[in-house]
């Protein structure tokens, strides 16, 4: 996969992890959680583009634990 956009949606494969890519910083890719939270750093050659599933799977994730008080 080459350098994915700002905004676009990948999962980590070193974490399994859903994020979108918020940016770039030298050889890495800046991601955020699904719903926000803090940003981590990933080489790129770990990333590849999420699926419709994979992105429904983890919002729903996240309003899940909203409605339980587990994040604000």
């Amino acid at each position: 996969m080459r350098t994915p956009a700002v905004g676009s949606y990948v999962v980590d494969t070193s974490s399994g992890q859903v994020g979108r890519v918020m940016g770039h910083e030298g050889p890495y890719v800046q991601l955020r959680p699904v719903g926000g939270g803090r940003e981590w750093d990933c080489a790129p050659e770990t990333l590849r583009t999420a699926t419709a599933q994979e992105r429904l799977r983890a919002a729903t994730a996240y309003a899940n634990a909203r409605s339980r008080g587990e994040v604000p």
